[in-house]
């Protein structure tokens, strides 16, 4: 996942070469540090919130903002300009990650990365090979602040047109422009996008889309329209289902409201609910349907190398592509004449399932520490762990115990449960042993 890549910048640190930590240990120290960082930020003297901040709101503001979340204890509109550039500059590094930037400046200074923090950034980059990794680092800022600038420039129109003045336009639109392609949700308006214009949401939406491709997605609809080079079996499945999951749920949305809400906000809707965390509609209007719809989506969530969560777009259609092959009796699963190898099918489904069971825990915990009720308490573990952001209005009403929950939710989501289980083993262990085949009824 590319979110991972801000590990390698501490593997340029010397003293922490002496521990033979594996990539998926540098991912949970990388964001650690970086949390701590954002902590403090949020507590200097210069940064203020007009209602002051607690060290448990910084720890979750600065989580949830490194984590691209955009789940809110307090308001940032609260914030005072410095406070809210801090979220920011959170949010494009949690984003991005600080290996990317540290290794596009290395590849610009020296022209190249060593051996070693390639084959880093291969292992915690699933998607390429130590070939391709030099072409990624230089091209992802590229793309990254490209994408922001172009949604910078309609926004800012936008909100414009919507009556702002000039400058104030222009900020709205910087601010919405990064917390939209890092898929991070946060906004300094109170009441997220909901009495904003069609422009302003429908960029927004497309710029979570975006950002919730995945790069090696967005690098190879570049070559195809410039080189005309064929998509692979992956950006297929991801363009497939993203496309079928936005689709289906601006459709669901709009007939599960009966109409209430217009074809823009649906749209809207069904694109943010994939890890996005903005609203362009009250929430607590929705129907149970509509709401449960959300949660499957923000359970699935983006593309792997994006900046979004969940269980990830190939994921689940791989699950449900091997579970209708065995329906029909087939031995392999084969999509677009490629054969998808079990490792992989396992893979899929041992993801899903760690975060089902991280999921399940951080709601009865929720339920056990809190009295909210069941509906609000879901949505938000949900929303927590898929890294998404939406919520029914319990994030500010959360006790310090719901905070650290849905803080732990956050941080292990933005890793991903299945690479934060890794990070617990130091080395694989390679059974050479074959038993014979048990048959289980």
């Amino acid at each position: 996942m590319q979110l991972s890549s801000i590990s390698v910048f501490f593997m340029q640190v010397k003293f922490l070469n002496e521990y033979k930590f594996n990539p998926w240990q540098y991912l949970v120290l990388s964001f650690i540090l970086l949390i701590g960082f954002g902590t403090l930020a949020l507590k200097l003297p210069f940064v203020h919130h007009q209602n002051g901040l607690k060290w448990i709101d910084a720890i979750f503001e600065a989580t949830s903002a490194v984590c691209v979340t955009g789940l809110a204890t307090v308001p940032t509109s609260g914030f005072n300009l410095a406070g809210q550039l801090v979220l920011l500059l959170l949010m494009q590094l949690g984003a991005i990650g600080i290996m990317t930037i540290t290794s596009s400046f290395l590849i610009a200074v020296k022209g190249n990365v060593n051996l070693k923090h390639r084959l880093s950034f291969s292992q915690l980059q699933e998607n390429f090979n130590l070939n391709d990794a030099n072409y990624v680092l230089k091209n992802i800022l590229r793309i990254t602040f490209i994408s922001e600038l172009i949604g910078m420039l309609f926004l800012s129109i936008g909100f414009y047109q919507q009556g702002f003045k000039l400058q104030n336009a222009l900020y709205q639109g910087f601010f919405h422009s990064i917390s939209a392609f890092c898929n991070a949700g946060f906004s300094p308006f109170d009441d997220s996008l909901i009495h904003t214009n069609s422009l302003i949401k429908i960029s927004v939406a497309l710029l979570i889309i975006t950002g919730g491709l995945g790069y090696f997605v967005i690098f190879e609809l570049m070559a195809y329209f410039r080189e005309k080079r064929r998509l692979s079996l992956h950006s297929k499945i991801v363009l497939s289902v993203s496309l079928f999951l936005i689709l289906a749920g601006t459709l669901l949305i709009f007939y599960f409201q009966n109409g209430q809400i217009g074809w823009v906000d649906s749209f809207f809707q069904s694109v943010t609910a994939r890890t996005a965390g903005f609203n362009s509609v009250d929430l607590k209007i929705l129907s149970n349907a509509s709401i449960f719809l959300l949660l499957i989506l923000m359970f699935i969530g983006a593309s792997p190398g994006s900046t979004g969560g969940g269980i990830k777009t190939t994921n689940f259609f791989i699950m449900i592509y091997a579970v209708f092959s065995v329906l029909k009796g087939r031995e392999s699963v084969v999509i677009w004449h490629r054969t998808i190898s079990r490792q992989q099918i396992l893979k899929a489904f041992g993801t899903a399932i760690v975060y089902f069971l991280v999921l399940s825990l951080g709601i009865l915990w929720l339920f056990h520490r809190t009295s909210f009720g069941f509906k609000n308490s879901i949505f938000e573990a949900v929303s927590a762990i898929g890294t998404v952001g939406l919520s029914l209005g319990l994030t500010p009403l959360l006790s310090l115990k719901g905070k650290i929950i849905i803080i732990a939710l956050m941080f292990i989501g933005r890793l991903g449960p299945a690479s934060f289980a890794m990070a617990t083993i130091n080395k694989q262990k390679n059974i050479d042993i074959k038993y014979p085949n048990g048959e289980i009824f």
